[in-house]
């Protein structure tokens, strides 16, 4: 949504030499001064970082940034993205008792936290660090001010048994009628098309997001994120484009309870353990896939296709929907929560995160670390991609996203139509 994180064996182990290096090259700049002795702090760090790899590599960004920093303490604490994204993070903001650092998304969310005072700017503490990771920041920016810097960004597409598509005989579809083709034929080979984990709400979201990228011209898209205008017939199109797939059963039974990365259960779970064929799902899913396995390995069988186009439809077919994951400090955090963030984004820590399989890095010297081939095969579809669109609830923010998010789980239900998705959406931006 906001996009979105991930037990891959093999995660890269740090050798003290690589540790004392890296901690010793960001201490050594304005991007990670040491705290000098200059008093005890506690900083808490909240991410979303709960199954996967990469639970473990932030506990050991943690400490070592603690061995670093005498009378540093790092409380980091991983929750689910949906409660960390719409419950915990805006209560603790709007308390006035917010974490030191953590998940920061671009878009329209930012745009609120920043008019609101709640966030940090970072340019004139770590601008190496901005520096690092080129325009990738800009979602992240508001009038030219850094307030969160992405550690890994990607794009959507689907996740799929290989091993099934061979039985089924069906290819990579090139167009959204060969996905309808794709299911017909999984179907009648004795599969489950496709798992959606509908019961968290976003993941039936992101079906409606690209049925809107492929069906809005880019200049109809860019309008509506700048004035929040909807009256162009593509969203309603896109509701009813997905109102007919829906219509050809291509997900599990009970895929309005399905919980999207929580267990063997979820629609993640199904993918891992071969009880369905696909899964569209953000770059961070291989990590999730692997860390739901009896072997918590990333399946042999996994591959990866980008989101085909709509034949006919005025989207871009080459454009992406996407996003990426940052941290950001609030406003009243102590002057070392920008030094840990400078040691997260740090090219030795970024190759770690790359080599444990939980996404695409933001620093490009780290790009070469990764050694998931999916992995690889969504950073090569993120360079093709035309244009990357930031996922529809990020772009919009939160009063207009979830009032979206709502209409289309309600049309996933059967309790709501095309239109009052979009009816949702202009009356919630009309209260802004």
């Amino acid at each position: 949504m906001n996009s979105r994180s991930m037990k891959r064996v093999g995660v890269a182990v740090v050798t003290a030499a690589l540790t004392a290096a890296a901690l010793a090259g960001c201490s050594g700049s304005t991007d990670g001064n040491n705290t000098g002795g200059g008093g005890d702090v506690t900083l808490t760090w909240w991410h979303n970082a709960t199954s996967g790899p990469i639970p473990a590599v932030w506990e050991d960004v943690a400490a070592e940034f603690e061995d670093a920093h005498p009378g540093v303490t790092v409380e980091q604490t991983g929750y689910q993205n949906e409660e960390l994204q719409r419950t915990l993070i805006p209560n603790a903001l709007a308390a006035g008792d917010p974490p030191d650092l953590f998940q920061v998304w671009p878009g329209g969310e930012l745009r609120d936290q920043v008019d609101n005072g709640y966030l940090m700017p970072l340019d004139d503490s770590i601008g190496d660090t901005i520096a690092s990771v080129g325009t990738t920041v800009t979602p992240w920016q508001v009038d030219g001010v850094t307030y969160g810097v992405p550690f890994t960004f990607g794009i959507e597409g689907f996740w799929y048994n290989t091993d099934q598509f061979a039985e089924a005989g069906v290819e990579i579809p090139q167009t959204f009628d060969d996905l309808i083709d794709a299911v017909d034929k999984l179907r009648d080979a004795g599969f489950t098309p496709i798992a959606v984990g509908a019961g968290d709400g976003w993941p039936a979201a992101h079906w409606w997001y690209q049925f809107a990228l492929k069906s809005c011209s880019p200049e109809t898209l860019a309008q509506a994120e700048k004035d929040f205008d909807f009256s162009d017939g593509c969203w309603v199109e896109a509701g009813e484009r997905l109102q007919d797939f829906i219509g050809i059963e291509p997900f599990q039974e009970g895929f309005l309870g399905t919980p999207a990365q929580q267990g063997a259960g979820s629609s993640a779970g199904m993918v891992a353990n071969g009880q369905a064929s696909m899964e569209l799902m953000g770059h961070w899913n291989a990590g999730t896939i692997g860390g739901l396995t009896a072997d918590q390995k990333v399946p042999p069988f996994l591959g990866w296709f980008p989101v085909p186009g709509i034949t006919g439809a005025d989207g871009d077919p080459k454009a992406a929907l996407g996003g990426g994951d940052g941290f950001g400090c609030s406003a009243s955090a102590p002057p070392e929560c920008a030094e840990l963030l400078a040691y997260i984004m740090s090219e030795d820590v970024q190759k770690r995160f790359a080599a444990s399989g939980s996404g695409i890095p933001t620093v490009s010297a780290a790009v070469s670390s990764l050694d998931d081939p999916n992995l690889t095969m969504v950073a090569d579809g993120l360079a093709a991609s035309s244009s990357v669109q930031l996922w529809f609830d990020t772009a919009f923010g939160t009063t207009v996203g979830n009032a979206m998010n709502e209409g289309i789980v309600n049309l996933f239900a059967g309790a709501g139509s095309p239109k009052d998705i979009v009816t949702k959406m202009q009356d919630a931006a009309e209260t802004q």
